[in-house]
C-alpha cells in the first residue's frame, strides 16, 4: 500500500465501508458520505464564498484603476493587488477547494475498483477495529456478498453506456453532473463581460491592445458552457457511483452556495455601510480640524496685530 492508499484511499474505503455496513446499500453510504465531505470542508466554503462576494463587490474599483492607469499593465496591476490586499481578497484560493477535492475523487474511483475488480483487497483496506463490527466482519469473510446496487435498481459499479447497453439511470446522473457543475461555476463567476471572445479578438485583430480583465471575464464566461459538456462525457465513462457522488456534491454545493452567499450579501452590505460611516467620520474629523486649524490661525493674526499696534503706539 503506498501512500497515498494509506493517507487517503484507506479512509475513503473505511468511512465509505461503514456507512454501507449501517445501511446496508452503496448508493445511500456514497450519498452520506458525500454530505459528510461537505460539511467537514464547510470552512473553507465559507472562506471561498467569502472571497467570491469580495470580488463581485471590487468590480467598480477595478474599472476605476483600470481607467487611472491608463493602460500601463505594470501600475494597473500593482494597485489591483494592493486593493486585494487592502481588502484580505486571495484571488486564487478557489483553487484550494479543487486541490482538495481531486484527492478524494481519485479515492472513490479507487475504492470503487476494490469494490468489483479487487474484492480480495477488502480486508487489506479495512481498519482492524472496524471488522469488528459484524456486517464488515461478514463481508471481508464474502468479499463477493458485497451489493453494489442503489436501492436495489442501479449498479453503481457500471457505466452509463457499454456494449450490452445504455443505462437510463446513469445516463441522468451524467446530465445532471453537467447541469449542476454549471448552476455552481455561474454561482460563483465574480466578473460578467457584455463583450464576447469574437470582439475581443476582432479588436486585437486591429491591433487594439486586449483588457485582460476583459479577456478574463470571457474566457471564464466561456468555460462555464464548456466544462459542464466536458463533465458530462467524462462522467459516461466512469462508474456510476462516482457520478452519483459528483452530483451529491454539486447539488449539495449549489445548497451552501445559495445561503452562503445571500448571508455574504448581507454581511457585506453591513461592512460597507460601516466603512462609508466610518468615511464620514474622518471626513468630519477632517473638517473639525481644519475648522480649529482656520480658528488657531485667526487668533494667532489678532495677537500679532494687536502686538504690532502696541510696539506702534510706543515709538
Amino acid at each position: 500500500m503506498n501512500i497515498f492508499e494509506l493517507l487517503i484511499v484507506q479512509p475513503v474505503f473505511n468511512l465509505l465501508l461503514g456507512l454501507y455496513g449501517i445501511f446496508g446499500d452503496f448508493g445511500v453510504a456514497v450519498i452520506l458520505f458525500t454530505i459528510i465531505i461537505r460539511f467537514a470542508m464547510w470552512p473553507l466554503v465559507v472562506k471561498q464564498l467569502h472571497q467570491v462576494k469580495a470580488m463581485r463587490k471590487l468590480q467598480p474599483e477595478l474599472v476605476k484603476i483600470k481607467k487611472a492607469a491608463k493602460g500601463n499593465r505594470q501600475v494597473e496591476g500593482m494597485k489591483m493587488l494592493e486593493l486585494y490586499k487592502k481588502h484580505g481578497v486571495k484571488p486564487f484560493r478557489s483553487i484550494l477547494m479543487l486541490l482538495i477535492q481531486l484527492p478524494i475523487f481519485i479515492a472513490l474511483f479507487q475504492v470503487i475498483q476494490v469494490f468489483t475488480s479487487h474484492r480480495e483487497q477488502i480486508e487489506e483496506f479495512t481498519y482492524g477495529f472496524m471488522q469488528q463490527f459484524g456486517p464488515i466482519r461478514d463481508l471481508v469473510a464474502n468479499p463477493d456478498s458485497f451489493h453494489t446496487h442503489f436501492l436495489g435498481l442501479v449498479d453503481l459499479t457500471g457505466r452509463a453506456i457499454t456494449a450490452e447497453g445504455v443505462s437510463i439511470f446513469l445516463l441522468l446522473l451524467a446530465v445532471l453532473a453537467a447541469v449542476t457543475q454549471y448552476i455552481i461555476s455561474k454561482q460563483t463567476n465574480p466578473q460578467t463581460s457584455s463583450k464576447r471572445l469574437r470582439d475581443v479578438l476582432a479588436e486585437a485583430g486591429d491591433g487594439k491592445q486586449p483588457d485582460q480583465a476583459e479577456l478574463n471575464a470571457v474566457m471564464m464566461s466561456k468555460m462555464i458552457k464548456i466544462l459542464p459538456v466536458f463533465m458530462f462525457f467524462v462522467m459516461l465513462s466512469l462508474p456510476g457511483g462516482v457520478g452519483l457522488y459528483y452530483v451529491t456534491s454539486n447539488a449539495f454545493a449549489a445548497i451552501q452556495q445559495h445561503f452562503l452567499l445571500k448571508k455574504d450579501t448581507e454581511e457585506l452590505e453591513d461592512i460597507a455601510e460601516s466603512a462609508i460611516k466610518k468615511e464620514q467620520g474622518k471626513k468630519a474629523t477632517a473638517k473639525a480640524r481644519a475648522k480649529q486649524a482656520q480658528e488657531a490661525k485667526t487668533v494667532s493674526t489678532e495677537r500679532i496685530t494687536r502686538i504690532s499696534a502696541k510696539d506702534t503706539r510706543r515709538k
